[in-house]
């Protein structure tokens, strides 16, 4: 794929269309089909942390606490809290929905049936940029909301009731910014597009909680660059060294392993008896042999890349190591020419059955034929096309009111 890039300061209608393309680079199954996500998310969350793949809009990080905050100061008790904080979540849609920018409103299609509610999704994220201060999950939250309430009465009846106590007793961060008038039941229109203080109380909670990491580097350098992959970045010399060594990894596993998605797809086409797609992934395997050679990365120690992804929050099997060593070490002997090699195809085949198991599509008639001809052939970006809208709204607020 050819990498575009361009910049975007003060115009947003450029912006947003500039955008609107980055859900083209997400068009085919990403789904991890090789067992390699513990290597990707260990990327992901050291470059681009409390983030997710199907977070879409900067404002949720705040839509989210301003609906818990409101449910408590009205005193909403178990069981009634979850109910009432789904239905606030779902009373967002409509309003969304009456703005020009409605992309990536959760529930556009479902509404009110929204299985999957904008909370669940930013929960973690919250936490991880300090908004969220109860370490829990979201249902403990919910179920445990009345002996919030009891230890803070007790705090207050007590001579306990100082700094150190409110701290310990405190669900979300103290100086969130304050909802829109009537948020949300009587809000009629809502719009993502961020306040300045709401941009600014965002970037202060992303520096303070996550201040090493390249997204909060990103999101203080203030310059949105729309661009296929984040080693793309036009000013990526000037990212800190460890990010950059970081990206150098990033790249090189990405690239060396889209090799292993491309003959899984190519294997599994042949043994379907689809033409069209044997043709499709055997160009992409020749278009991957030669960008594979001209990827500087590639020629980095694989050693280096456990030393950059083990012990980062996420354990990486002695399998998984062993299978990305065992297909390192192929492709460095064929030079990229693993189309018709047969240890290349095994490693492969074996791979999706120890993870498949009886469902495996080389065993598993109805498995193939359910198989939808691209299986997790997207090359890993590490979030980057959800990062990018997430920035280009943070940078859309701070930018607010400013001459």
């Amino acid at each position: 794929m050819t990498s575009s890039i361009t910049w975007i300061d003060h115009d947003p209608a450029a912006r947003d269309r500039a955008l609107r393309i980055l859900s083209l680079f997400q068009e085919k199954d990403s789904r991890d089909e090789l067992g390699l996500g513990a290597v990707r998310d260990s990327f992901a969350d050291q470059l681009f942390p409390g983030t997710s793949t199907i977070q879409t809009r900067l404002r949720y990080m705040l839509f989210i606490p301003w609906i818990y905050t409101s449910l408590e100061s009205a005193r909403v008790e178990a069981p009634k809290f979850a109910v009432r904080a789904r239905r606030m979540e779902t009373a967002l849609i409509a309003p969304l929905l009456k703005n020009e920018d409605d992309a990536g409103v959760f529930g556009k299609t479902a509404g009110d049936k929204l299985k999957r509610l904008p909370s669940s999704v930013y929960w973690n994220g919250l936490g991880v940029w300090g908004i969220r201060q109860i370490e829990c999950s979201q249902d403990e939250y919910h179920r445990h909301i009345n002996s919030i309430y009891r230890r803070r009465e007790r705090a207050r009846d007590s001579l306990e009731d100082d700094e150190d106590t409110r701290v310990r007793t405190r669900t979300w961060h103290p100086k969130l910014p304050g909802p829109p008038d009537g948020f949300p039941d009587k809000v009629t229109e809502l719009s993502f597009q961020l306040e300045r203080e709401e941009a600014e109380y965002l970037l202060e909670r992303l520096r303070f909680s996550q201040k090493e990491s390249l997204l909060a580097w990103l999101a203080l350098n203030r310059k949105l660059a729309i661009c296929d992959f984040p080693w793309e970045h036009p000013q990526r010399m000037r990212f800190p060294d460890q990010h950059q060594t970081l990206l150098e990894y990033a790249e090189f596993f990405s690239t060396l392993m889209h090799g292993a998605a491309y003959l899984y797809n190519l294997m599994l086409a042949e043994q379907a008896k689809r033409k069209g797609l044997v043709g499709f992934h055997r160009e992409a395997l020749e278009d991957w042999r030669v960008r594979l050679k001209t990827c500087r990365p590639a020629r980095l120690p694989l050693n280096g890349l456990w030393a950059q992804t083990e012990g980062k929050g996420h354990v990486i099997t002695p399998r998984t190591q062993a299978f990305v060593r065992e297909w390192h070490n192929r492709v460095v002997a064929m030079r990229g020419r693993v189309i018709e090699d047969k240890e290349c195809r095994l490693l492969v085949k074996r791979r999706e059955q120890q993870l498949k198991g009886a469902r495996s599509r080389f065993e598993n008639a109805r498995a193939l034929d359910q198989w939808n001809g691209y299986a997790g052939v997207n090359p890993l970006s590490y979030r980057w096309p959800q990062v990018q809208r997430l920035l280009a709204d943070l940078y859309a607020g701070l930018g607010r009111g400013r001459p």
